[in-house]
């Protein structure tokens, strides 16, 4: 029943925000606020209830949908699922509330999608179903096209349309997997599907799961889609969206394709190195704010892929714990990144610098979060790098240097942001008006970096409680069915 509250809740709120005539657009946007609150509440209740000593499905509902088919409406979440889950409800928490205090135009409807996307995504972490877990799958992409094509910056159609190509193409591919796979099961029931060595169902969800992403060479929405979207869709597309994919890598590619996982294990390393080095290297020299966050996402998302293809405990335990970290870092820096383009009308490092003047709560916040984006030791990005790094270097030493001289890439292009935006000589762009971050951008960014820095003091929180401490046991041996 829990299960399904989290998920029904925000998509009920959205379309009491749509319907309800509201006398203002503040007060719509206060009622999305509340409902994204009340989202977060429950979640944080049920965390500190969670039993993460079982590595068995919790909170499980399951009620016959199309009994002919064996298809059901079938939710339930594990103790890594419940974290990505958290990083939804706290992520969007953040959305609405930047959304809100933005003043976005037509804000009901706005912040409508915001909450019905929100809905969605948990289906998806949550889904038990095969059919269930595509309906969610593509729930989600219904109020990115609105979102992106309405409220975008002036490239908006151009980012709309790749956005759609790329992903109705992979969505397709997993359609076809989803039918083939629950047909030759005999049910759609993730909990009774037992192991497939067909490649090509494997592919078909590879694909979907590549280009949501990103795997490398599948990226190419990524750049328009980060930089044309309102900063707080940004946020989730890089922060929560991009994760639906490895968590499906993680939950359908590596428990009901082992086999297959195995022969393709290379094929996939080669591709997420690639990608880990090829946006390091994009992000160092891309000459806007969201360029360099954008292709470094596409770096951190490759670099998760490796994690799960390691198929170990250090390797999945390290996917887990960066998916939440790199969520939080790139929700954070899209939403600090919003705040600069509100203050200087641009995201062009050539027009930015010396922002740290006067303005002490921006200057803190980037600086803090790109400190721990660059990993340096004692941050949860470390050790979830770490982790990833040590998996990797039982399938072969030659991943785990590429992936750290990535890494000292990554200190490279975090670096320059900071200094561009801060420390260098003031552009043209940046006069004495721009106003440090106002309360209102404070209550929204400084508890994800606060986050953060919670994370870094205790890493172990989500690493020691994912999986029911035993990652490869779990993935290797099928997830254990509910009680």
């Amino acid at each position: 029943m829990f299960t399904s509250i989290l998920i029904l809740l925000p998509i009920a709120g959205a379309f009491f925000v749509w319907i309800v005539p509201w006398p203002t657009p503040r007060a719509a946007g206060g009622a999305a606020l509340l409902v994204a609150l009340a989202e977060l509440v429950l979640w944080v209740n049920r965390a500190l209830n969670f039993d993460y000593a079982s590595s068995g499905l919790q909170d499980d509902a399951s009620h016959s949908w199309f009994s002919d088919l064996g298809v059901s409406y079938s939710v339930g979440l594990y103790d890594f699922s419940l974290w990505l889950v958290g990083l939804t409800v706290v992520v969007f928490t953040a959305a609405v509330a930047y959304g809100f205090w933005s003043g976005r135009e037509r804000m009901g409807v706005y912040l409508g999608l915001l909450l019905f996307l929100e809905g969605a995504t948990v289906g998806v972490f949550a889904a038990q179903d095969l059919l269930l877990f595509y309906v969610f799958w593509e729930a989600m992409m219904i109020p990115l096209y609105i979102l992106i094509g309405v409220w975008g910056g002036a490239g908006r159609m151009g980012a709309t349309i790749k956005f759609v190509v790329y992903t109705l193409a992979g969505s397709l591919l997993m359609l076809v997997s989803v039918i083939a796979l629950g047909l030759s099961a005999g049910t759609f029931d993730m909990q009774k599907i037992g192991e497939s060595g067909s490649t090509w169902i494997f592919l078909g969800f590879a694909a979907a799961f590549a280009v949501k992403a990103p795997l490398w060479p599948f990226h190419g929405w990524l750049p328009d889609a980060y930089r044309e979207s309102p900063a707080e869709v940004s946020a989730i597309l890089s922060g929560v969206i991009s994760k639906a994919a490895t968590y499906g890598f993680l939950r359908i590619g590596l428990v009901f394709f082992p086999g297959v996982v195995a022969d393709w294990r290379t094929v996939v390393l080669v591709l997420a190195t690639i990608g880990l080095v090829y946006g390091s290297l994009l992000a160092f020299r891309a000459p806007d704010i969201r360029g360099v966050i954008a292709y470094s996402s596409l770096a951190q998302m490759n670099l998760i892929i490796i994690g799960l293809f390691a198929v170990n405990d250090s390797g999945l335990s390290g996917a887990v714990l960066q998916m939440v970290t790199h969520g939080l870092i790139s929700a954070a820096l899209f939403l600090i990144a919003g705040s600069v383009e509100r203050r200087a009308a641009t995201g062009d490092l050539v027009r930015l610098g010396g922002m740290a003047r006067g303005r002490p709560v921006l200057a803190t916040t980037l600086i803090t979060t790109g400190v721990i984006a660059l990993a340096v030791p004692g941050s949860s990005a470390f050790a979830g790098e770490f982790l990833i790094l040590n998996g990797i270097f039982t399938r072969g030493w030659g991943w785990a240097v590429a992936g750290a001289a990535a890494i000292v890439l990554a200190a490279m292009y975090m670096l320059r942001l900071i200094s561009a935006v801060l420390h260098r000589d003031p552009g043209p762009a940046v006069t004495e008006a721009a106003l440090d971050l106002r309360p209102a951008e404070i209550s929204v960014i400084v508890p994800l970096v606060t986050l953060l820095l919670a994370l870094s003091f205790w890493p172990a929180a989500i690493t020691d409680h994912s999986f029911g401490g035993r990652p490869s046991d779990t993935v290797g041996s099928q997830f254990e069915a509910s009680p």
